[in-house]
């Protein structure tokens, strides 16, 4: 069961593979300019904001659960100070290219442009959202230590603040020091910050350097062993009326299955997101005893080290009555079963990857670590 323990061990473990040499700029530093893309397709600058008494630059991304935490007091922030001449601007720093896929099991979406629109759209951002991801140069220029990180700059655009929001993750407990809005307050009333730098939490940014990171990731996922064991028809009844504890994935496939094998890797992926948060991926090969070699092969060429079988029994049907009753058949056949061994997800045909994934993450097993 994943704890928030566990979660502070992850930040500490990301932290440890790539030290950042990216130096945040200094209090009373001038706003560097940007030029970057929002979500709503507009392109923005320093420029964009110019009429602002104070401006509030906040580095954020969509996989890391810290900063998934802050979006409610971001659009709460926004709201409230709209009408006092304050405008906030959240910038994703995060090269998506520097993401394990592990990571990534803390978010239904990933941190690419396309996925930025998708969150905007879902929690309702009212607040520019622009993406630095591809090329990071506005990012180094401000040089954000995590998600969220957070830089206030005066009506002259020279840096009066940066640090944390507030300091309080937990957005069901309430913070002592609310960090970010005692700043804003300050330069609207004229008077000094009085702590001018704070501390972040969070995850660390996914700059592009941290790319061989990714690569030491896959290398370990292609030495983990492959098996393909045997399964007949109690083993299925059981396969689905236990409860492990865990969110089990099944599919049901065949080597001469074209879908089946084009929505393969797609599944071994979300197994790589999400099985340190409680998934489970099980494959079950249609293919003829005889076949077994040839599907144990495309197995390891995918990588998938889950547990995967191969049906023993010589009637077909008998294994559809038992996987579902109402499936005619047709491969490939996905579904999702709880840890209390209820069926919760069931479609014939290749899956849509995305909607699985939002389906899985919506379990109340994985989901945000706060809600």
């Amino acid at each position: 069961m994943f704890t928030c323990f566990s979660f502070l061990l992850l930040l500490i473990y990301t932290s440890a593979f790539a030290v950042d040499d990216h130096k945040t700029m200094a209090i009373g530093s001038s706003a560097p300019d940007f030029y970057l893309r929002g979500v709503n397709g507009k392109m923005y600058s320093l420029a964009s904001f110019k009429s602002a008494k104070v401006l509030v630059v906040i580095f954020m991304c969509n996989h890391c659960p810290t900063s998934q935490a802050y979006e409610e007091r971001v659009i709460k922030l926004t709201n409230d100070y709209a009408g006092k001449g304050v405008r906030v601007v959240a910038i994703n720093p995060n090269n998506p290219k520097a993401l394990r896929l592990d990571e990534l099991g803390y978010s239904d979406v990933g941190d690419s442009f396309a996925d930025m629109k998708i969150r905007a759209r879902d929690k309702h951002f009212n607040f520019p959202y622009l993406y630095d991801g591809a090329t990071e140069i506005t990012s180094k220029k401000f040089g954000p230590t995590s998600t969220p990180h957070v830089f206030i700059f005066d009506k002259q655009r020279k840096l009066r603040y940066n640090g944390r929001i507030d300091d309080m993750e937990d957005p069901a407990k309430t913070p002592t020091s609310l960090d970010a809005r005692d700043a804003i307050d300050a330069l609207l009333a004229g008077k000094e910050i009085a702590v001018p730098v704070t501390k972040t939490f969070g995850c660390s940014v996914k700059w592009a350097e941290k790319r061989d990171w990714i690569k030491k990731a896959t290398i370990t996922w292609a030495n983990e062993p492959v098996k393909l064991d045997t399964i007949n028809i109690n083993g299925i009844k059981h396969l689905l009326e236990s409860k492990t504890g865990k969110l089990r994935l099944i599919n049901i496939w065949a080597t001469w299955c074209s879908p089946c094998v084009a929505e393969f890797s797609d599944l071994v992926t979300i197994n790589h997101m999400y099985r340190d948060r409680g998934l489970e991926f099980v494959s079950i090969t249609t293919d003829d005893l005889s076949a077994r070699d040839k599907a144990y092969k495309f197995l390891q060429r995918k990588q998938a080290s889950g547990k995967n079988y191969i049906y023993t029994g010589d009637n077909k049907y008998k294994m559809i009555e038992a996987i579902d009753p109402k499936w005619s058949g047709a491969l490939p056949y996905t579904m999702l079963v709880n840890p209390n061994g209820k069926v919760v997800y069931q479609h014939q045909g290749m899956i849509d990857a995305e909607k699985l994934k939002k389906t899985i993450f919506n379990d109340p097993l994985i989901g945000r670590i706060y809600k």
